[in-house]
This record gives structure tokens, C-alpha cells and sequence, in this order.
């Protein structure tokens, strides 16, 4: 009976809420990650295609109470030999088999009803006899399976998956793949874009129907309350998730790619002068000494705040010297610890292995937030004293990684050659290739010119200075 409603429904989606009772359909196909398909051997594509693909899904025995497996619905997809036909073919499936069960299927329950609305959909069609239809439901009728499915394609089918529920699929994959304190800002990103769909654009259903007019109609509303770089980091993510959506063969393409990035203004922080960090030591070391040695870690192992905020008791070896930090891009990386700052810690030896360095209570304490809170927190305390001092946002916890960067570069370069530099260099700032470091020292301006006067006026040294004899 199943693959008869499905074979009606080929032609119409539906949008309907109900209590369920049933668990999300889902495709297997042939036990490997679709997503990666390119990535497979041709072996491995051939082994995959060689077994049964087909549409899944559990509901709930009102006997018993529990969700059970119920029979495979191949409607056919096997006849085609592609991925993507067949993947495409069985998405299908499954999105109206999730539209039929939201509508009121029940596997254990009698769907005469529901039979009876799907034919008063289609009145162009003559009601089949009641014989016909226990004939049609015993030999499990399939639902179409074209030779050719590009000819089958309808335009109800085109719309694809529900759009939001196509977005939270996306963004389920993307959880599996971010780290946490990045998925917080992606998934803003997402859900901003979700409820302006909701609010501007109503009409829109499947997530077909969303084109490349409507993400830059959405991406050129945020220019007016936002800035071109959260624009710019908008568009990053939602094409990010609708390339996703495209592997997953949800969508035919992300055309979010083609969509220009704008031009904006670049931020970075300044680095600071002698002056600034005599004061600003002078300072924290009589009024804040805990916020002291968090800036002395960024300062003198070249961290990020990030990377300083993440720190446990138990990754510091003091025997050995060694910090064991978790970069962006690595899982786990190994500092050593100059001396200048080895001194400067108390007695870990006395304090749980599992509590982070540097907390509000004190210095390897317990603290139970996410670590992009964590950090806010400590730039905040930062630009209390900052502001002290006057010194704008273009000055913050990062610029000391760039002044002492700069600092050992020159001190380096005054005995060394410039790749000699480079090369000690990136030991110590963790850059992992030559091109990364150098864009780095262009950024922070640490390469700056002798001075080229004499190139300017070869007789500059040579005037007498005006007024005198």
C-alpha cells in the first residue's frame, strides 16, 4: 500500500505537523558516505552500487509503544546504475514518504481515508474500484521508475526537501564537523537566514525554490544594519551549508559561490610602542597581576587568547618545559616554555590536573563556561584598563602576539639573514609554511626598510645645514 501512496504523491508535496509517531526517513546507500562519493575508489563506487539502495524509517507500535523498523521501499532505485539518478530517485522517495507520515500514515492502521484525499487531489484521474485497489496494494505496485528521470522530473518534485527542515539537515552534518566555538557563530548565520525566509519570502517552501536572487536580496537587507564584513561572513557560511546541501544531493548546485564577495575594510590590531607597554605592565602588575600573566603567556609563547583560555593545569609540563596547546589547526600542539615565563608561574604541583589556568576566582580554579565565553570574559577585563589608557579598539589582548613577533624579528635580524630569520621564526610563532609567515610580517609591518634618504639626494650628508655658516 506504502509504495501506492508514494507513487501518488511522486506528483505533490506536502507541508503538515502533527505528533509523530515515526522517525526521519533516511537513505541507505550501499554503507558509504554519499557526501564523499568523489573521494571513493572506482572499486569502492562499483561494491556500493552493487548493493540494494533503499528508503527507511521506524514507526511507533501502538501495542508496545516502541519505534520499529519497517519494511525497505526500493520503488525501482535500483534500475539505475548512477548515484546520482539513483540518489535522486530515492530522495524523493523519502521526502514524500516524510510528507505521507506527516499527514497521517499509519503502517498499523487502515489508510482508507487517506487514500480518499489523495484521489480528491487528483479528480482528473478516475477513482480506481475497490478490487483495484486490493490488487494494486497486494502486488505492491512501484512507483514509477522512468528509463530516463530526466524526462520524469515534475515541477512539485523540483522543489525539493522543505526548506527548513533542509537547513537543520545541513546544519546537523555541520555540527558533526565544526568545533563548538565555531558552529555558534555558523549556526547564527543560518537561523538569521531562516527567519528572514519566514518574514520575507513566505511563499517559498522547498529548497529549490530558493535562487541566487533571493540570497542577495537577503545578503543586501543585512548591509543596512550590519556591517559589509558580517555580510561577506553571511554569505561564507550560507554557502558553506548549501555546498553541503549540494554533496548530499538535496540541492542541484550552490550557486552561493557565484555570488560577489564586497570589498571591506581591513581590521587588524596595531601594535603596541614601548612606551604603551611599560605603562600598561606598570599597571596591571600592581591593580590586576592574574590579567598580567594571561597577556605574559600570549606575549611570550605567542598565543592567541583563544588558545591561552583553553589551558589546563594539566598541559603544562614543567619538567620538560613543554605547553600542550589545542591551535585551530591542529588537535594538539607542543610550545616550549621560555624561562622568562617558567619563572613566573606558582606551584601547579598542588592544584587539580583538570582546572583551567586562568579563571575569574584565580589561577587554576574550576570554570564551567564555553570557551569563547571565556575569552570575551578576559577581553573584557582587558578594556577596563585599556581604557585608561585611551587606546582605541584597534589595540587589544592579539596585539601583543603581533609586538613581540615584530620585537624578536628585528633583535633577529640584526645578526641573521632574512631567511635565517624566517626559519627560527616559525618555530616559534607556529606558522606552518614559509608563505603563511611572511603574509604575517607583512600584516603586522614587523619587515620595515633602513632608512633610504641617501637614494632620495646622494648629497644629503653633504649640505650644510641652513643658517649656518
Amino acid at each position: 500500500m506504502i509504495s501506492l501512496l508514494l507513487q501518488k504523491e511522486y506528483e505533490k508535496a506536502y507541508v503538515f505537523r502533527m505528533k509523530i509517531n515515526f522517525s526521519e526517513p533516511k537513505i541507505y546507500t550501499g554503507g558509504v558516505d554519499v557526501s564523499r562519493w568523489s573521494t571513493l575508489s572506482r572499486k569502492e563506487q562499483k561494491e556500493a552500487l552493487d548493493k540494494r539502495w533503499y528508503v527507511y524509517y521506524s514507526f511507533r507500535n501502538p501495542k508496545t509503544g516502541k519505534m520499529v523498523r519497517q519494511g525497505r521501499i526500493k520503488g525501482g532505485a535500483n534500475t539505475f546504475r548512477t548515484k546520482k539518478e539513483r540518489y535522486q530517485f530515492l530522495a524523493i522517495l523519502r521526502n514524500n514518504l516524510h510528507q505521507l507520515l506527516a499527514m497521517g500514515f499509519n503502517p498499523y492502521e487502515d489508510n482508507s481515508e487517506l487514500i480518499q484525499k489523495l484521489e480528491g487531489d487528483h479528480p482528473q484521474k478516475k477513482e480506481p474500484s475497490k478490487a483495484k485497489k486490493n490488487k494494486v496494494d497486494a502486488i505492491k505496485v512501484k512507483p514509477s521508475s522512468p528509463k530516463n528521470p530526466r524526462t520524469t522530473k515534475q515541477k512539485t518534485a523540483d522543489a525539493g526537501m522543505e526548506i527548513h527542515e533542509a537547513l537543520e539537515y545541513g546544519l546537523k552534518i555541520k555540527r558533526d564537523t565544526l568545533a563548538a566555538s565555531g558552529f555558534g557563530k555558523y549556526k547564527n548565520h543560518i537561523t538569521r537566514f531562516q527567519k528572514w525566509l519566514r518574514s520575507e519570502r513566505p511563499d517559498l517552501k522547498g529548497i529549490r525554490e530558493i535562487d541566487k536572487k533571493t540570497v542577495v536580496t537577503y545578503l543586501n537587507s543585512m548591509l543596512g544594519t550590519s556591517s559589509s564584513r558580517n555580510r561577506n561572513n553571511s554569505r561564507t557560511n550560507l554557502s558553506s551549508l548549501f555546498t553541503t546541501l549540494e554533496n548530499n544531493e538535496i540541492i542541484e548546485e550552490n550557486f552561493i559561490k557565484k555570488i560577489n564577495v564586497l570589498k571591506t575594510k581591513p581590521r587588524r590590531n596595531k601594535t603596541y610602542t614601548t612606551e604603551h607597554l611599560e605603562k600598561l605592565e606598570v599597571y596591571m602588575k600592581e591593580n590586576d597581576p592574574l590579567l598580567l600573566l594571561f597577556i605574559q603567556f600570549i606575549s611570550y609563547n605567542m598565543l592567541r587568547p583563544i588558545e591561552v583560555c583553553r589551558l589546563r593545569v594539566k598541559d603544562i609540563d614543567m619538567r620538560d618545559k613543554k605547553l600542550f596547546i589545542r591551535a585551530k589547526n591542529k588537535p594538539v600542539k607542543i610550545k616550549i616554555i621560555p624561562d622568562i615565563l617558567l619563572s613566573k608561574l606558582p606551584d601547579l604541583s598542588v592544584m587539580q590536573p583538570d582546572h583551567f589556568l586562568f579563571t575569574p576566582y584565580g589561577f587554576g580554579e574550576p570554570w564551567d563556561l564555553k570557551e569563547v565565553d571565556r575569552r570575551n570574559y578576559f577581553s573584557r577585563r582587558f578594556k577596563k584598563i585599556k581604557d585608561i589608557f585611551n587606546l582605541g579598539d584597534e589595540y587589544g589582548l592579539y596585539s601583543y602576539r603581533h609586538t613581540n613577533i615584530g620585537m624578536i624579528y628585528l633583535e633577529m635580524s640584526k645578526t641573521m639573514t632574512p631567511m635565517e630569520v624566517k626559519s627560527k621564526l616559525m618555530l616559534i610563532t607556529g606558522h606552518t609554511t614559509l608563505t603563511a609567515l611572511e603574509k604575517y610580517l607583512h600584516d603586522i609591518d614587523a619587515e620595515l626598510p633602513k632608512d633610504y634618504s641617501n637614494y632620495l639626494d646622494p648629497t644629503f650628508y653633504n649640505k650644510e645645514t641652513p643658517g649656518k655658516k
